[in-house]
């Protein structure tokens, strides 16, 4: 069962966004989805009550019952999830990434959340886990902040993310309205860059990035 732990210590680095659209991008690729919702301030579990019954799911759990939740998704379908962590909360990283396949660190490229990616960092090579920096919400256009960016994170021994999700409007006005950039744009270009992270994210957790939903008879 892939499964994909977005942490960050710090806040306002987009770890919902990031969770809620790669699930996304797996449902649109014919997947069945899931989001587990550890934030006790439930912004992924309210984005899915605005989308009604519109996948991908989202669950809550308290972190002592991941594993549990996960076992139970698996067995009613899910093929892929995504674990959505609150800041400052150890005890929920921790839960993450212990049941991950992989770890993806949502980190703006500026020196305050690039310094709070220390922590995270040494959770996850306590684990041994597969983890990747993925720089968010940073300006669309600033390719040498974001090389700058990758040599701190070498610095921690943690790879950065081929991959970038900048800062776009489509991810603003698409929360606001319950959907995804996806939906609101489909041929814009944060779309199309959640598509491509969604790819690179299947190839790191060995599944096929796209798979055909059995129709009923």
């Amino acid at each position: 069962m892939p499964t994909i732990a977005i942490i960050s210590q710090k806040g306002g680095a987009g770890k919902t966004t990031l969770a809620l659209h790669l699930a996304a991008a797996a449902e649109d690729a014919g997947h069945t989805a899931l989001v587990i919702d550890l934030d006790p301030q439930a912004t992924a579990s309210q984005w899915a009550a605005w989308r009604k019954d519109a996948p991908p799911v989202v669950i809550d759990s308290a972190p002592p019952r991941l594993a549990a939740k996960i076992g139970q998704a698996t067995a009613q379908g899910a093929n892929f999830i995504v674990i959505d962590t609150p800041p400052h909360a150890d005890s929920a990283a921790s839960a993450a990434v212990e049941a991950a396949d992989l770890v993806l660190i949502p980190c703006r490229p500026s020196a305050f959340d690039l310094a709070a990616v220390q922590t995270t960092a040494s959770l996850v090579k306590m684990r041994g886990k597969p983890a990747f920096v993925i720089f968010t919400a940073g300006s669309p256009t600033a390719p040498r902040m974001y090389d700058e960016a990758a040599q701190v994170v070498q610095g921690y021994g943690l790879e950065s993310c081929p991959h970038i999700i900048p800062d776009r409007a489509a991810f603003r006005h698409a929360a606001a309205e319950g959907k995804t950039a996806m939906e609101i744009e489909p041929n814009g270009k944060a779309a199309e860059e959640v598509r491509q992270l969604y790819k690179w994210a299947c190839e790191h957790v060995n599944m096929q990035t796209s798979k055909k939903r059995r129709t009923a008879a």
